[in-house]
């Protein structure tokens, strides 16, 4: 008798372990709204979702949740191991819903779309019941703040900057008669709690008049802020991939981008291409460094 081709009557290795995922007690209802038999699934967070809160989750963007079909889409083997590795339902809620307010009635299966999108943002956009020594805190100033450190490495970079309601700017170094620089700086931005992308501009420089932008590139935190912040004291982990930014028309990412512990620190690799220019690409490392240090 002969045996079946490849992914012919036969479940692959990796569709195999997202079902055991999927089968187990807490992955049979909905994260968000307690729906029974969910058939969507958020890649990058980790949740088995119904189809009524797939729907909400689509709309936040990619860059917050990347919703697949768990019967019919085409699953990564890392997505599948990002998945394996929160665990499912019941582990991503005790970081995500750590602290609902006494009183807060979470969606049900029944419940209508406002409300459903109302706890969806509260819960994963803007992380309100995340536990608070995880949360991004406003502070003044003069205060200790979560910071930013990004280590440029090769391809053109003149100006790093945050777009936000609290606009910070730092800037490296110019290396001259180079068309191929590499600055090894640290440069260091404060996260403020309404943060936005950062946005990154190149310049040529000019001795005797103004400085000629040659292009420019915005680099969402929110995949690895909220990786940083659901995964707490890096060092308590080994090396592990903890979160990731997806390549899309809608960003400038070479490839997809992950966000790792490394050494006990959360750290992102990030390769960009320029746009509003013919050519040009940026790499740098990101890496979040906590409040405590």
């Amino acid at each position: 008798m002969s045996r079946p081709p490849a992914g012919i009557g036969r479940p692959s290795s990796g569709r195999r372990r997202l079902k055991d995922l999927l089968v187990q007690s807490d992955n049979r209802s909905c994260a968000d709204c307690g729906a029974p038999d969910p058939k969507w699934a958020s890649a990058n967070i980790g949740v088995f979702i119904c189809l009524k809160c797939c729907g909400v989750h689509r709309s936040l963007g990619t860059h917050i949740s990347k919703v697949l079909s768990v019967t019919l889409d085409e699953w990564s083997d890392d997505e599948i191991d990002a998945m394996i590795e929160v665990g499912g339902n019941a582990s991503a809620n005790s970081i995500y819903e750590a602290f609902i307010p006494q009183g807060y009635t979470k969606p049900g299966p029944e419940s209508g779309h406002e409300e459903r999108a109302k706890f969806i943002r509260s819960k994963y956009e803007l992380q309100e019941f995340l536990k608070p020594s995880l949360r991004i805190s406003s502070i003044p100033s003069n205060s200790k703040k979560n910071s930013l450190k990004a280590s440029l490495s090769r391809k053109i970079m003149d100006t790093f900057s945050s777009s936000s309601s609290q606009k910070l700017k730092v800037q490296t170094g110019i290396i001259r008669s180079n068309l191929n620089p590499v600055w090894n700086e640290e440069l260091m931005l404060s996260v403020p709690q309404n943060f936005g992308p950062v946005k990154l501009e190149v310049y040529d420089h000019d001795t005797f008049s103004a400085d000629d932008i040659m292009g420019q590139a915005e680099i969402d935190i929110q995949p690895m802020i909220t990786s940083a912040m659901a995964f707490g004291d890096a060092g308590m982990f080994g090396n592990m991939q903890i979160g990731k930014w997806l390549k899309s028309n809608d960003n400038a990412l070479k490839e997809d981008s992950t966000v790792n512990i490394i050494d006990g620190k959360v750290k992102q690799d990030v390769s960009l291409k320029l746009q509003n220019v013919e050519s040009g690409e940026l790499e740098l490392e990101l890496e979040w460094i906590p409040l405590e240090q």
